[in-house]
């Protein structure tokens, strides 16, 4: 019983072997960070469509977006985890997080997939030294961003990227060294209503 248990599987593999595809491979391997499709422009204004007179609510905010669809999550900020309304393209994939602020309206929208561009070109996947983004613009992230970098962006105070910076270890009462901190890549591009 068990020879045929082991020739039942050598053809199995063999089969899978023969079904996969083949690649022709000249030297590394590179993924691209960042992509050259735009599904939302984040400027100092707004968010595409939404503007500070855009309600929080699923409705005005599918009308700011046409396309998209909402749904409610649960996701980080900085200091604690909040309910807030997804924004998702055609394709189910979450583009924005519209978080609640006073009074019925909109306090901060979180650009949260690399299909999105910030007011100077940012897209998440780009290093702080791409962007050149200025050191003297950031602060340290505290809490669930803790090791983080949010720094402004160049021309629109109410917009922040918040920088990742790989396998950081601290101290996390500081910005890193110049040199860790050019290797930072944008995670998130937070935009707030102009006051």
């Amino acid at each position: 019983m068990r020879l045929p248990l082991v020739a039942l599987s050598g053809l199995v593999l063999t089969f899978l072997g023969a079904c996969s595809p083949t690649v022709d491979y000249d030297g590394p391997v590179t993924v691209a960070r960042t992509s050259n499709v735009t599904l939302v422009q984040i400027t100092r204004t707004g968010v595409g469509g939404i503007t500070a007179d855009t309600a929080y609510s699923a409705k005005a905010i599918q009308a700011a977006l046409p396309g998209f669809t909402t749904d409610g999550i649960q996701t980080a900020v900085e200091d604690s985890t909040e309910w807030a309304i997804g924004a998702f393209n055609s394709d189910g994939f979450q583009v924005l997080q519209v978080f609640k602020g006073a009074n019925g309206r909109i306090r901060t929208v979180h650009g949260v997939t690399h299909h999105l561009q910030g007011p100077n070109g940012e897209r998440i996947g780009m290093t702080f030294a791409e962007v050149g983004t200025r050191r003297s613009d950031c602060r340290v992230g505290r809490n669930l961003w803790r090791g983080m970098a949010i720094c402004t962006a160049r021309g629109a105070d109410n917009v922040e990227l918040v920088y990742a910076i790989p396998q950081y270890t601290g101290p996390f009462d500081a910005l890193p060294p110049d040199g860790e901190l050019r290797g930072a890549a944008i995670q998130r591009i937070l935009w707030s209503p102009a006051g």
